[in-house]
């Protein structure tokens, strides 16, 4: 089998899957190393394909349009160095960043909009703040600040508050839906 094809069936592997599929699994199914699949995986990425990285394997991103998912709005405190974890752990339960905002006590309310839904797309935010241009909303308000997050189901926010909390980000959360 060629490598395009292999990634064919990976694609079509991973369209089909209700889990994630590890990369292990992948390379064991497939006969080729583990490199071969995070290869693979980073080629199909370059292609288009909207495939998230989670702590249990990869995932390809069935993504609601918004107005039918579940939404909370979390205020949260952490650290500049802590941003990249709170991101990957609301995307690795599957949790889309949709915004950050503070509330000012002389602006009023102050958002930015995220779209984070990736770990890639986590990254790249990171780069582009530490890359001088600006710097984290949230340090006008000494660091608290909140999130709106998007996911499919109530059970997918409920495990993010859960992570939230043990992490010590989470300070209040706020049920909205849309």
């Amino acid at each position: 089998m060629s490598g395009e094809e292999r990634r064919e069936h990976i694609k079509t592997e991973l369209e089909q899957s209700e889990k994630a599929i590890s990369a292990t699994t992948l390379a064991d199914h497939y006969t080729v190393s583990r490199q071969v699949i995070v290869q693979d995986i980073a080629i199909l990425r370059a292609a288009g394909c909207d495939i998230i990285s989670t702590h249990r394997g990869y995932v390809l991103s069935k993504v609601l349009p918004e107005k039918e998912m579940c939404q909370r709005i979390y205020k949260v405190k952490h650290t500049d160095e802590e941003t990249l974890d709170e991101l990957y752990s609301i995307v690795d339960l599957g949790g889309r960043v949709k915004d950050v905002f503070i509330n000012h006590k002389v602006y009023g309310q102050v958002r930015g909009e995220l779209n984070i839904n990736s770990r890639k797309n986590a990254d790249d935010l990171i780069y582009k703040i530490k890359s001088g241009k600006s710097s984290h909303l949230k340090n006008i308000t000494s660091g608290y600040h909140y999130h709106t997050v998007l996911a499919d189901n109530e059970e997918i926010l409920d495990d993010i508050g859960k992570m939230l909390k043990k992490k010590k980000y989470l300070i209040e959360t706020k049920n909205k839906f849309i």
